[in-house]
Protein backbone atom coordinates (compact mmCIF):
# COMPACT_ATOMS: atom_id res chain seq x y z
CA UNK A 1 0.00 0.00 0.00
CA UNK A 2 3.03 2.25 0.85
CA UNK A 3 4.80 1.62 -2.88
CA UNK A 4 1.73 2.20 -4.27
CA UNK A 5 0.77 5.92 -2.86
CA UNK A 6 4.56 6.60 -3.44
CA UNK A 7 4.38 5.52 -7.18
CA UNK A 8 1.04 7.53 -7.34
CA UNK A 9 2.89 10.84 -5.75
CA UNK A 10 5.68 10.38 -8.60
CA UNK A 11 3.14 10.93 -11.11
CA UNK A 12 0.99 13.68 -10.02
CA UNK A 13 4.12 15.57 -9.35
CA UNK A 14 5.79 14.22 -13.09
CA UNK A 15 2.97 15.68 -14.38
CA UNK A 16 1.24 12.45 -15.72
CA UNK A 17 -2.12 13.02 -13.75
CA UNK A 18 -2.41 16.81 -15.99
CA UNK A 19 -2.05 14.72 -19.07
CA UNK A 20 -4.35 12.14 -18.03
CA UNK A 21 -7.16 14.42 -18.18
CA UNK A 22 -6.40 15.60 -21.91
CA UNK A 23 -8.94 13.33 -23.30
CA UNK A 24 -8.45 14.15 -27.03
CA UNK A 25 -5.11 14.07 -29.07
CA UNK A 26 -5.71 15.98 -31.94
CA UNK A 27 -2.61 14.77 -33.79
CA UNK A 28 -3.71 11.20 -33.32
CA UNK A 29 -7.25 12.15 -34.05
CA UNK A 30 -6.09 14.49 -37.83
CA UNK A 31 -3.54 11.31 -38.70
CA UNK A 32 -6.51 8.84 -38.58
CA UNK A 33 -8.81 11.73 -40.51
CA UNK A 34 -6.44 11.93 -42.84
CA UNK A 35 -6.00 8.47 -43.68
CA UNK A 36 -9.76 7.59 -43.49
CA UNK A 37 -9.93 10.61 -46.49
CA UNK A 38 -6.91 9.14 -48.52
CA UNK A 39 -8.55 5.78 -48.22
CA UNK A 40 -11.79 6.30 -49.05
CA UNK A 41 -10.76 8.69 -52.24
CA UNK A 42 -8.61 5.33 -53.65
CA UNK A 43 -11.63 2.89 -53.05
CA UNK A 44 -14.01 5.34 -55.08
CA UNK A 45 -12.19 6.02 -57.68
CA UNK A 46 -11.58 2.51 -57.70
CA UNK A 47 -14.67 1.58 -58.10
CA UNK A 48 -16.02 4.40 -60.58
CA UNK A 49 -13.26 2.95 -63.16
CA UNK A 50 -14.77 -0.52 -63.15
CA UNK A 51 -18.02 1.18 -63.49
CA UNK A 52 -19.67 0.92 -59.91
CA UNK A 53 -20.62 4.66 -59.74
CA UNK A 54 -24.32 4.96 -58.53
CA UNK A 55 -24.99 8.14 -60.65
CA UNK A 56 -23.63 9.20 -63.99
CA UNK A 57 -24.22 12.23 -66.39
CA UNK A 58 -24.57 9.78 -69.41
CA UNK A 59 -28.77 9.43 -70.80
CA UNK A 60 -27.67 5.29 -70.89
CA UNK A 61 -27.36 5.55 -67.17
CA UNK A 62 -31.30 5.12 -66.75
CA UNK A 63 -31.61 2.46 -68.90
CA UNK A 64 -29.33 0.33 -66.24
CA UNK A 65 -31.27 -2.36 -64.15
CA UNK A 66 -31.30 -1.73 -60.26
CA UNK A 67 -29.65 -4.59 -59.76
CA UNK A 68 -26.09 -2.31 -60.57
CA UNK A 69 -27.38 0.67 -58.55
CA UNK A 70 -27.86 -1.79 -55.35
CA UNK A 71 -24.08 -3.09 -55.96
CA UNK A 72 -23.01 0.31 -56.28
CA UNK A 73 -24.39 1.56 -53.35
CA UNK A 74 -23.52 -1.84 -51.50
CA UNK A 75 -19.86 -1.03 -52.45
CA UNK A 76 -20.24 2.37 -50.87
CA UNK A 77 -20.93 0.89 -47.65
CA UNK A 78 -18.18 -1.58 -48.13
CA UNK A 79 -15.37 1.49 -48.97
CA UNK A 80 -16.71 3.05 -45.66
CA UNK A 81 -16.13 -0.08 -43.97
CA UNK A 82 -12.42 -0.03 -45.05
CA UNK A 83 -11.62 3.46 -44.92
CA UNK A 84 -13.04 4.42 -41.66
CA UNK A 85 -11.59 1.00 -40.20
CA UNK A 86 -7.95 2.09 -41.43
CA UNK A 87 -8.72 5.89 -40.16
CA UNK A 88 -9.91 4.60 -36.69
CA UNK A 89 -7.04 2.21 -36.20
CA UNK A 90 -4.20 4.79 -36.91
CA UNK A 91 -6.21 7.00 -34.44
CA UNK A 92 -6.49 4.28 -31.70
CA UNK A 93 -2.84 3.30 -32.22
CA UNK A 94 -0.84 6.54 -32.36
CA UNK A 95 -2.71 8.17 -29.67
CA UNK A 96 -0.69 8.03 -26.41
CA UNK A 97 -2.11 6.00 -23.89
CA UNK A 98 -3.06 6.57 -20.61
CA UNK A 99 -1.46 6.27 -17.02
CA UNK A 100 -2.30 2.81 -15.82
CA UNK A 101 -2.74 3.96 -12.31
CA UNK A 102 -5.04 6.88 -13.28
CA UNK A 103 -7.46 4.51 -15.02
CA UNK A 104 -9.35 1.32 -15.76
CA UNK A 105 -9.35 -0.95 -18.40
CA UNK A 106 -13.26 -0.19 -19.70
CA UNK A 107 -11.89 3.75 -19.46
CA UNK A 108 -9.03 3.27 -21.80
CA UNK A 109 -11.13 1.27 -24.29
CA UNK A 110 -13.81 4.25 -24.39
CA UNK A 111 -10.77 6.70 -24.86
CA UNK A 112 -9.23 4.97 -27.89
CA UNK A 113 -12.36 4.03 -29.16
CA UNK A 114 -12.83 8.27 -28.63
CA UNK A 115 -10.54 8.67 -30.76
CA UNK A 116 -11.66 6.94 -33.21
CA UNK A 117 -15.09 7.95 -33.61
CA UNK A 118 -13.71 11.88 -33.31
CA UNK A 119 -11.81 10.89 -36.45
CA UNK A 120 -14.60 9.73 -37.97
CA UNK A 121 -16.27 12.79 -37.91
CA UNK A 122 -13.84 14.88 -38.80
CA UNK A 123 -13.51 12.84 -42.07
CA UNK A 124 -17.16 13.03 -42.51
CA UNK A 125 -17.14 16.87 -42.50
CA UNK A 126 -14.32 17.43 -44.20
CA UNK A 127 -16.01 15.10 -47.51
CA UNK A 128 -19.15 16.89 -46.89
CA UNK A 129 -17.51 20.33 -47.49
CA UNK A 130 -15.42 19.28 -50.20
CA UNK A 131 -18.80 17.65 -51.64
CA UNK A 132 -20.24 21.19 -51.06
CA UNK A 133 -17.92 23.24 -52.98
CA UNK A 134 -17.38 21.02 -56.20
CA UNK A 135 -21.28 21.43 -56.18
CA UNK A 136 -21.59 24.98 -55.37
CA UNK A 137 -18.54 24.91 -58.41
CA UNK A 138 -20.52 22.87 -60.76
CA UNK A 139 -23.47 25.07 -60.55
CA UNK A 140 -21.72 27.74 -61.32
CA UNK A 141 -19.84 27.17 -64.04
CA UNK A 142 -23.53 25.30 -65.80
CA UNK A 143 -24.84 27.10 -68.57
CA UNK A 144 -28.34 26.51 -67.33
CA UNK A 145 -27.89 29.50 -65.02
CA UNK A 146 -27.58 31.85 -68.11
CA UNK A 147 -31.06 33.12 -67.91
CA UNK A 148 -33.84 32.03 -65.11
CA UNK A 149 -36.48 32.50 -68.26
CA UNK A 150 -35.52 29.96 -70.29
CA UNK A 151 -34.21 26.67 -68.20
CA UNK A 152 -35.57 24.05 -66.40
CA UNK A 153 -34.64 22.10 -63.91
CA UNK A 154 -36.06 19.24 -66.60
CA UNK A 155 -32.84 20.19 -68.99
CA UNK A 156 -30.38 17.88 -67.32
CA UNK A 157 -32.87 15.07 -66.40
CA UNK A 158 -34.68 14.97 -69.55
CA UNK A 159 -32.60 16.28 -72.23
CA UNK A 160 -32.46 13.64 -74.51
CA UNK A 161 -36.62 13.50 -74.55
CA UNK A 162 -36.38 16.93 -75.37
CA UNK A 163 -34.00 16.99 -78.21
CA UNK A 164 -36.36 13.85 -79.45
CA UNK A 165 -39.35 16.08 -79.07
CA UNK A 166 -38.36 18.64 -80.93
CA UNK A 167 -36.37 16.92 -83.32
CA UNK A 168 -37.04 18.09 -87.38
CA UNK A 169 -35.60 16.95 -90.98
CA UNK A 170 -35.85 20.61 -91.65
CA UNK A 171 -35.42 23.59 -89.67
CA UNK A 172 -34.92 26.87 -90.57
CA UNK A 173 -31.11 28.15 -89.24
CA UNK A 174 -30.65 30.29 -86.35
CA UNK A 175 -33.91 29.00 -84.69
CA UNK A 176 -33.90 29.66 -80.68
CA UNK A 177 -35.28 26.95 -78.88
CA UNK A 178 -34.56 27.81 -75.15
CA UNK A 179 -37.66 28.76 -74.23
CA UNK A 180 -39.74 26.42 -76.31
CA UNK A 181 -37.53 23.18 -74.31
CA UNK A 182 -37.51 24.85 -71.22
CA UNK A 183 -41.21 25.32 -71.13
CA UNK A 184 -42.24 22.19 -72.63
CA UNK A 185 -39.52 20.66 -70.21
CA UNK A 186 -41.56 21.83 -66.90
CA UNK A 187 -44.49 20.42 -68.41
CA UNK A 188 -42.85 16.83 -68.66
CA UNK A 189 -42.08 17.06 -65.21
CA UNK A 190 -45.52 16.67 -64.19
CA UNK A 191 -45.63 13.18 -66.16
CA UNK A 192 -44.46 11.68 -62.69
CA UNK A 193 -47.30 13.18 -60.42
CA UNK A 194 -50.18 11.66 -59.61
CA UNK A 195 -52.30 13.07 -62.09
CA UNK A 196 -49.93 13.53 -64.66
CA UNK A 197 -49.84 15.75 -67.53
CA UNK A 198 -53.06 17.68 -67.53
CA UNK A 199 -54.97 17.85 -70.58
CA UNK A 200 -54.31 21.82 -71.23
CA UNK A 201 -51.07 21.01 -71.08
CA UNK A 202 -51.19 17.89 -73.71
CA UNK A 203 -53.01 20.00 -76.15
CA UNK A 204 -50.45 23.03 -75.70
CA UNK A 205 -47.48 20.62 -76.45
CA UNK A 206 -49.34 18.99 -79.21
CA UNK A 207 -49.17 22.47 -81.04
CA UNK A 208 -46.24 23.56 -79.87
CA UNK A 209 -43.96 20.44 -81.74
CA UNK A 210 -46.17 20.82 -85.04
CA UNK A 211 -44.99 24.44 -84.57
CA UNK A 212 -41.64 23.67 -84.41
CA UNK A 213 -40.90 20.67 -86.62
CA UNK A 214 -43.84 20.96 -89.04
CA UNK A 215 -45.53 17.54 -88.18
CA UNK A 216 -49.28 17.01 -89.12
CA UNK A 217 -51.33 16.59 -86.13
CA UNK A 218 -52.00 13.03 -85.71
CA UNK A 219 -48.15 12.56 -85.90
CA UNK A 220 -47.33 15.50 -83.01
CA UNK A 221 -50.23 13.78 -81.02
CA UNK A 222 -48.07 10.24 -81.21
CA UNK A 223 -44.87 12.34 -80.50
CA UNK A 224 -45.85 13.67 -77.02
CA UNK A 225 -47.58 10.68 -75.62
CA UNK A 226 -44.47 8.66 -76.56
CA UNK A 227 -42.44 11.28 -75.03
CA UNK A 228 -44.75 11.59 -71.98
CA UNK A 229 -44.24 8.27 -71.20
CA UNK A 230 -40.72 8.69 -71.49
CA UNK A 231 -40.67 11.25 -69.16
CA UNK A 232 -42.22 9.54 -66.68
CA UNK A 233 -40.31 6.49 -66.66
CA UNK A 234 -36.77 8.66 -66.67
CA UNK A 235 -38.21 10.55 -64.08
CA UNK A 236 -38.52 7.53 -61.61
CA UNK A 237 -35.52 5.78 -62.62
CA UNK A 238 -33.79 8.95 -61.56
CA UNK A 239 -36.21 8.98 -57.94
CA UNK A 240 -35.05 5.41 -57.26
CA UNK A 241 -31.18 5.94 -58.00
CA UNK A 242 -31.36 9.04 -55.43
CA UNK A 243 -33.03 7.09 -52.77
CA UNK A 244 -30.43 4.52 -53.28
CA UNK A 245 -27.99 7.46 -53.35
CA UNK A 246 -29.60 8.80 -50.10
CA UNK A 247 -29.46 5.64 -48.03
CA UNK A 248 -26.18 3.77 -49.07
CA UNK A 249 -24.43 7.34 -48.28
CA UNK A 250 -26.70 6.93 -44.64
CA UNK A 251 -25.39 3.94 -44.31
CA UNK A 252 -22.03 4.04 -45.16
CA UNK A 253 -21.81 6.92 -42.50
CA UNK A 254 -23.34 5.14 -39.50
CA UNK A 255 -21.65 2.14 -40.44
CA UNK A 256 -18.31 4.04 -41.01
CA UNK A 257 -18.75 5.34 -37.45
CA UNK A 258 -19.32 1.93 -35.45
CA UNK A 259 -16.35 0.73 -37.61
CA UNK A 260 -14.16 3.19 -36.30
CA UNK A 261 -14.79 3.18 -32.72
CA UNK A 262 -13.78 -0.75 -32.90
CA UNK A 263 -10.94 -0.48 -35.38
CA UNK A 264 -9.68 2.24 -32.61
CA UNK A 265 -10.48 0.21 -29.69
CA UNK A 266 -8.59 -2.72 -31.43
CA UNK A 267 -5.77 -0.33 -32.21
CA UNK A 268 -4.62 1.02 -28.49
CA UNK A 269 -4.94 -2.56 -27.82
CA UNK A 270 -2.18 -3.67 -29.81
CA UNK A 271 -0.74 -0.30 -29.24
CA UNK A 272 -0.32 -1.60 -25.25
CA UNK A 273 0.54 -5.32 -25.95
CA UNK A 274 -3.07 -6.17 -24.87
CA UNK A 275 -5.33 -9.17 -26.21
CA UNK A 276 -8.27 -8.20 -27.52
CA UNK A 277 -11.93 -8.97 -26.72
CA UNK A 278 -13.70 -12.05 -27.83
CA UNK A 279 -15.69 -10.19 -30.26
CA UNK A 280 -12.40 -9.23 -31.80
CA UNK A 281 -10.01 -11.55 -31.11
CA UNK A 282 -9.51 -12.29 -34.92
CA UNK A 283 -7.82 -8.99 -35.58
CA UNK A 284 -4.97 -10.65 -33.42
CA UNK A 285 -3.41 -12.37 -36.20
CA UNK A 286 -2.47 -8.83 -37.72
CA UNK A 287 -0.65 -7.96 -34.43
CA UNK A 288 2.97 -9.25 -33.52
CA UNK A 289 2.78 -9.87 -29.71
CA UNK A 290 5.70 -7.86 -28.26
CA UNK A 291 9.33 -10.39 -27.32
CA UNK A 292 9.04 -11.64 -23.37
CA UNK A 293 11.96 -9.80 -21.77
CA UNK A 294 13.60 -12.26 -19.46
CA UNK A 295 13.59 -10.72 -15.82
CA UNK A 296 16.56 -10.62 -13.79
Amino acid sequence: MTIETVMREEIIEGGLEADAGRTIQWGSVFAGALAAGAMSFILIGFGVAVGLGVSSASPTWRDSSAALALLSGLYLIIQAIISFGVGGYIAGRTTRPAPALTTIEDDAERRDGLHGLTSWALAVLFGAALLAMLGASAIDRSPLRSSASNTSAAEPLLSYELDKLFRAPRRPPNTDLREARAEAGRILMTSSSHSGVSTDDRVYLIQQVAAVTGLAAPDSERRVDALIADAKTAINRARRNSIIVAFSIAAATLIGAVVAWAAAVAGGRHRDGAALPNWMASSNRFHRSPRAMPVP
